[in-house]
């Protein structure tokens, strides 16, 4: 192990050793100066959500290049893509008819290369071994979202649909991970291709999480007035906030890994 990497898997280790409740808000600590930082460096908030964007189609490369090189779809969720299509054709929907911008273009890429992602898995190299392994119920996550939506959805004076299919996938994007995580509960032992990009779309959820927080307090709450009353306003930023803790164990054990200088992803049981 290189003399650089050291310190830090001793960190790493001396935190394994730590209480659930300690490792909670150690975490807690870490995010919020990690928050601090990206205030004091960024002044447009608004790169961060680009940072994010970029980060998660990186993490999209890297399973293209799983896909095409390796011929392999091991440990890769097909609901987690058909999940992430779901969330990204609905959002473009949205963008295109309620906030035509950047994010417009940047979720229009993502979206393409996720199909193909789902083309690859689905077709040309179709596992039945992880069809098997990919059997969290989709409409677990589905349903419930759409409810939600339903219920909790922004007041702004978009057509009342609109502003269902918004709430409906805030609410998607934060939970549609899950199957991905089903299927590595189910193998524990990752390769590193995978464990990259589930690693990159934890920073991409963390990058997303901040620019929402440092909007609101820029604003000093205004914000969350601008989208609207009710309980819809704290509902995007918990969304945020789930969806990023939903992956932080996972990323603890990548960087784990990483930093003990191991090239497969061993999970323990219990985690994610």
């Amino acid at each position: 192990m290189k003399g650089g990497r050291r310190p830090i898997y001793a960190a790493i280790t001396w935190l394994s050793r730590q209480p659930p409740k300690v490792k909670a808000f150690l975490a807690v600590i870490a995010g919020m100066a990690t928050l601090a930082m990206l205030r004091a460096v960024i002044h447009d908030h608004d790169n961060l959500f680009v940072a994010a964007e970029a980060v998660h189609s990186l993490g999209i490369s890297v399973l293209i290049y799983k896909l095409t090189k390796e011929k392999t779809c091991d440990g890769l969720s097909l609901k987690s893509q058909e999940l992430t299509a779901m969330f990204l054709a609905v959002r473009l929907y949205c963008s295109f008819v309620m906030e035509y911008d950047i994010h417009t273009v940047l979720d229009l890429a993502t979206l393409a290369t996720t199909l193909w992602v789902i083309y690859m898995i689905r077709f040309s190299l179709r596992s039945i071994e992880m069809e098997h392994r990919d059997s969290f119920p989709i409409y677990f996550v589905v349903l419930p979202c759409a409810i939600l939506a339903l219920l909790i959805h922004p007041t702004t004076s978009h057509h009342l649909v609109n502003r269902i299919l918004w709430a409906f996938c805030v609410f998607l994007e934060a939970v549609s991970v899950l199957p991905q995580l089903h299927v590595m509960q189910n193998t524990k032992i990752i390769e590193p291709f995978t464990a990259h990009y589930v690693f990159a779309l934890g920073v991409a959820r963390f990058l997303s999480c901040a620019h929402w927080v440092l909007q609101v307090l820029d604003s000093r709450g205004h914000l969350l007035v601008a989208l609207g009353h009710g309980l819809w306003p704290s509902m995007v930023l918990i969304s945020e906030i789930v969806q990023t803790f939903i992956l932080a164990d996972f990323c603890y054990y990548y960087m784990k890994s990483v930093f003990g200088g191991q090239l497969v992803l061993r999970l323990p049981t219990g985690a994610v």
